[in-house]
């Protein structure tokens, strides 16, 4: 008899289009796997490649504006992950960047967890999400303080429930190790770099794809453009649209959210990529490179794996690190970035991108499945496979 499977991910609504949708889209294409997630409003989109399947929900469904963030549920998503009822599947896969990994097995099931991240408002965005939001102040501060606490405890008790955990990137595998004391095996997510356009001649702008929230440093790179006077386009949008317009000079252009067909025209154009945060892997860095783009990147987080400083490698180089989050570095980079420009390769850049298709993805993730389930005997020893 085959084996059934069940792979549960967080919420698919039509604004969750980024890696860890990528990666679910994957699986599905190689896994006849049944969905689940706390919500689903992709089942009813004709656009969507979701559209009439079935796909188990929780009771959030139902819930006012959760399909516009089911994020300010926050403090019932364990609760609501932990309804699922997933005893008639032999495999359990879950895409997590927040609770999905915490649903409830038995000992006779096997649960592998593709970890984008561990919850990073509980662990590594606290600060920032406490000092930029209106629940982060006076007596709601504390319970939110309160709140946290309980969900880090949580998120470290729900990652027991994981037999092998699979990290996007080695930052991640870092983050998973000190959050939860767990190892975890990398398999980088798929970018699917055919469909992006390569174009070896750049016009004279720099871009941003981001959404504009405060971790994303966007207005920093601003702040940087306006002094060095250089042509700026930025796509997207977020709770900082207003903060980042009355701060950019008329060098920078805002277009705001696009379609995907204008922003990989821009991304192509672009005579680089600039992007100022810090990511567990950072999709649109190998994307901008699979057009040929190079890449200004902030030195840390995923963008160390996907992108080569051209100080480093001379003949191989896609881009350059800036060291810290400030404008004074970034526009020490984008000035040594003009200096190195003419060495720098678009065909390597987009053979580079390559190593991050689709394919290999799909490759090394089924090997490792396949590996998990000939481990043998179900047990704690399972934790030990690298």
């Amino acid at each position: 008899m085959p084996l059934k499977y069940a792979l549960v991910h967080e919420w698919l609504t039509p604004k969750a289009t980024g890696g860890s949708e990528l990666v679910v889209r994957e699986i599905l294409n190689h896994i006849d796997a049944d969905l689940y997630a706390l919500i689903d409003f992709e089942s009813s989109n004709p656009k969507s490649y979701l559209y009439k399947r079935p796909i188990g929900r929780t009771f959030l469904q139902h819930f006012p504006f959760a399909r516009n963030g089911i994020q300010k549920y926050l403090p019932l998503l364990p609760l609501a992950i932990e309804q699922m009822d997933l005893r008639q599947y032999d495999i359990i896969l879950s895409s997590s960047h927040a609770v999905a990994k915490g649903v409830i097995t038995t000992g006779n099931q096997l649960h592998i967890c593709y970890c984008h991240s561990p919850m990073r408002y509980a662990w590594d965005l606290t600060f920032d999400y406490l000092r930029h939001s209106k629940l982060g102040k006076g007596v709601a501060g504390w319970l939110t303080r309160y709140l946290l606490h309980r969900l880090r405890q949580w998120d470290v008790l729900s990652a027991n429930r994981v037999d092998y955990f699979i990290a996007n990137s080695h930052h991640t595998a870092q983050r998973i190790w000190r959050c939860y004391r767990r190892k975890a095996t990398v398999i980088y997510p798929p970018v699917d770099v055919e469909a992006f356009p390569f174009l070896p001649y750049k016009e004279d702008f720099y871009l941003i794809v981001s959404r504009l929230v405060s971790y994303k440093q966007v207005s920093l790179i601003v702040q940087a453009f306006n002094k060095l006077q250089r042509p700026l386009v930025i796509i997207g949008t977020g709770s900082e649209m207003k903060k980042i317009q009355e701060l950019a000079n008329s060098n920078i252009q805002i277009l705001g959210w696009q379609p995907d067909e204008v922003v990989k025209k821009y991304m192509a154009k672009a005579r680089a990529f600039v992007y100022g945060a810090c990511e567990d892997f950072g999709i649109a860095l190998v994307e901008a490179q699979a057009c040929g783009t190079p890449v200004i990147a902030y030195g840390a987080g995923g963008a160390l794996e996907t992108v080569r400083d051209v100080r480093t490698y001379k003949d191989t180089g896609t881009g350059i690190f800036f060291g810290s989050q400030t404008e004074a570095a970034l526009v020490e980079a984008v000035e040594k970035f003009e200096m190195y420009q003419d060495v720098l390769n678009p065909e390597y850049m987009r053979s580079h991108a390559v190593q991050f298709s689709p394919q290999i993805f799909a490759q090394r993730y089924l090997d490792f499945v396949h590996q998990c389930q000939k481990t043998g005997t179900l047990g704690s020893d399972r934790h030990n496979l690298m």
